[in-house]
């Protein structure tokens, strides 16, 4: 995800010799912000990153960076979200493209968008990579798992539950685990096959099991009579 240009915190007009600074909603602000913080993280690391070299690129003071985001941390998770964000709008777009019944297409298509997610190494990813960042990371995931599973839940998941017998237990929790196993495979293997990541996912959801059966229809006797035969036992009687 390429940072987005922010726009400009300040003008060269003055007014009584002293630089007047530009107005903006505090939304447009907040962006700017975020903006300058994605840029200056990819530069130089997440760690390495200082709420100076933030207010510099934005061209905002500090107190107005700390004024939007009193705590590091949160200007950090500001970040992340926009990743979070569009991983969990790739899924959405993935949900409405696919084609109900045709699991095997949609299962290859929803790993290919995982591997690649996974795959992208623009440098901010490549930092939350590192072992500095790792207890980042493991929170950028967790709730980079609970975007996506909300993207599924009201799509996807009640799709299938409307055409199959089997009901998941614990749907949501089920989804997390899965997801989550996913994401944790492809990053440890990447080399593992798509077809590998699809049974792993037919297991875990039962997509195997087809649509509910019909009932089987039920004939009707041809007489109150039971059938010529030994009563007691069912056998036939030889004929006389």
């Amino acid at each position: 995800m390429e940072p987005r240009t922010a726009p400009a915190a300040t003008t060269p007009a003055r007014a009584g010799g002293r630089a007047r600074r530009t107005v903006l909603p505090p939304e447009v602000r907040r962006d700017a912000i975020v903006d300058a913080a994605h840029a200056v993280f990819a530069e130089k690391g997440i760690a390495r990153t200082t709420t100076s070299d933030i207010a510099r690129a934005a061209g905002v003071t500090r107190g107005l960076v700390y004024h939007y985001f009193p705590e590091t941390e949160q200007i950090v998770d500001a970040v992340l979200d926009r990743y979070v964000a569009g991983f969990a709008a790739s899924v959405r777009e993935w949900d409405a493209r696919r084609q109900t019944g045709r699991i095997e297409d949609a299962l290859r298509d929803i790993m290919v968008l995982f591997r690649n997610h996974l795959a992208a190494r623009d440098p901010l990813r490549v930092d939350l990579l590192s072992v500095d960042n790792a207890a980042l990371y493991r929170r950028y995931v967790d709730r980079a798992v609970e975007a996506v599973v909300d993207a599924l839940q009201v799509t996807t998941v009640e799709a299938y539950a409307r055409r199959h017998r089997i009901e998941i237990v614990h749907v949501r929790e089920t989804f997390v685990v899965l997801v989550h196993g996913l994401l944790g495979l492809v990053r440890t293997h990447p080399d593992t096959p798509e077809h590998v990541l699809a049974a792993i996912t037919r297991q875990t959801l039962h997509l195997d099991a087809g649509p509910e059966p019909l009932p089987a229809p039920q004939t009707e006797p041809a007489s109150d009579e039971a059938p010529t035969g030994d009563r007691e036992h069912g056998r036939p009687t030889p004929k006389e």
